[in-house]
C-alpha cells in the first residue's frame, strides 16, 4: 500500500486480520514495476504456489515473478474495465501510463490461470475488448461485511430510529449511503431526488455521506425533508433500516455497466429495496429477476407503502451477497489445472 498514512493503514489492516503482511509501495504508481524486488522476497520466504492480484498491477508483477519460475499459478481478481475508468473518470492522468494500460489489463486477463470477475457483464467486456474466450473463471460480486450479515429487522427498533431521526409512519424516506465520488453520478441522483421531493412533502430524503455543496442546496431548497449525516461504518446498517428505499442511480458509462456496487447488496441486507437505473452491472436485472425494487424508468411514487416485505428482501441479499457462499470459489484457487 502506498507510504503515504502506512503505519495507519497497516494498523488497521491488522486488526482485521492479524497475520497479514503489509508492505510499503514503492513511491510513485507508474514506477510499479519497482515492487517486485520487494515482492520476490517475500516469495523467496514463504513459497506461494499461487498469487491472486487484486489489480491490474498487482497481477502483473505476480505474472513476472511467475515468467521468473518462482510461483505456478496466477489470478486475476477483476474489480473493474480498468482502461475505461480511468479514460471516463480520471481516475490516473499520467500519460505514459494511461498509454499502456489497455495493453496491461488484456496481459492481465489473457496470461493469468485464472480469472474473478465481480460481474456477469465483466466477463463480457472481456470477451469483447480482449477476445478473451475462456471458462477459466469464477464471478464473484462484492460481497457484504459481516457487520450486515447480522441486522436484525425489528419493527420497534425502526420505529425508535425513525423517531429519533424526525420521521413518522407515514414518511417514504429515501436513502442513499456511500461515496460521493464522480461514477457516483450525483447529479442524476440530486435531479431524480428533487422530483421526488416535489411530490409530497412525506417524501423524506437521508443522505449518509459527506455535505457536499449540492446536497446543502438540497437542504435549503427542501429544509424539512432532508438530512445528511456522516456516521461510523459500524452504524450505518442501524440507519439503513430506518428508510424505505435504498437509491443507486448511476449514469450509462462502462464503468457502471460492468461494475458490482457494494452498497446494492447492503440496501438489500437491511430490507430495502433498491431504486436502480437500467444496466448497471448485473443488479438491474437482478432486480426484476427477484422483485427487490424498482428500474428507474420504471418507478413511481403510486401506493409506494406495503410494496415489499423486509424480511424477504433481506433473504435474499443474504443468500446472494454472503461472502460465505463464495467460499468454495476461492479453494478452488488453490487447485488450479494449468496443463
Amino acid at each position: 500500500i502506498s507510504i503515504r498514512s502506512f503505519f495507519i493503514n497497516r494498523k488497521k489492516v491488522k486488526t482485521e486480520f492479524s497475520k497479514a503482511i503489509v508492505l510499503p509501495m514503492f513511491p510513485g504508481v507508474h514506477r510499479w514495476r519497482n515492487n517486485h524486488f520487494l515482492l520476490s522476497l517475500f516469495i523467496l520466504i514463504y513459497k506461494p504456489q499461487t498469487i491472486i492480484g487484486r489489480s491490474v498491477f498487482a497481477t502483473q508483477l505476480a505474472l513476472i515473478a511467475k515468467r521468473n519460475g518462482k510461483i505456478n499459478n496466477v489470478v486475476y481478481d477483476g474489480r473493474a474495465a480498468v482502461k475505461a475508468e480511468w479514460e471516463e473518470y480520471k481516475v490516473i492522468t499520467n500519460q505514459v501510463l494511461l498509454n499502456s494500460i489497455f495493453e496491461l489489463e488484456k496481459q492481465c486477463v489473457l496470461q493469468s490461470d485464472y480469472r474473478l470477475a465481480v460481474s456477469n457483464s465483466l466477463i463480457a467486456y472481456w470477451q469483447n475488448e480482449f477476445e478473451y474466450n475462456s471458462s477459466q473463471h469464477a464471478v464473484i460480486p462484492c460481497t457484504i461485511n459481516t457487520l450486515f450479515e447480522y441486522v436484525t429487522i425489528a419493527q420497534e427498533t425502526i420505529s425508535r430510529k425513525r423517531m429519533e431521526l424526525g420521521f413518522n409512519i407515514n414518511d417514504s424516506v429515501f436513502v442513499y449511503s456511500g461515496s460521493l465520488a464522480g461514477w457516483q453520478s450525483i447529479k442524476l441522483m440530486i435531479d431524480f431526488i428533487k422530483h421526488i421531493l416535489y411530490k409530497s412533502n412525506t417524501h423524506k430524503i437521508l443522505f449518509l455521506s459527506e455535505v457536499i455543496p449540492e446536497i446543502k442546496l438540497l437542504q435549503i431548497e427542501f429544509p424539512n425533508q432532508v438530512q445528511c449525516i456522516k456516521l461510523n461504518p459500524i452504524d450505518v446498517p442501524h440507519f439503513l433500516i430506518a428508510c424505505d428505499y435504498g437509491i443507486l442511480i448511476r449514469e450509462k458509462s462502462v464503468t457502471n455497466q460492468v461494475s458490482s456496487p457494494v452498497k446494492f447488496a447492503e440496501y438489500l441486507a437491511c430490507g430495502l429495496p433498491v431504486i436502480i437505473s437500467n444496466k448497471l452491472g448485473d443488479y438491474s436485472e437482478f432486480v426484476k429477476l427477484n422483485e427487490c425494487g424498482f428500474i428507474l424508468t420504471d418507478f413511481t411514487t403510486d401506493n409506494l407503502k406495503g410494496l415489499f416485505l423486509k424480511e424477504k428482501i433481506q433473504k435474499i441479499a443474504l443468500e446472494n451477497f454472503s461472502k460465505k457462499n463464495y467460499i468454495k470459489f476461492y479453494k478452488k484457487l488453490f487447485c488450479i489445472n494449468t496443463t
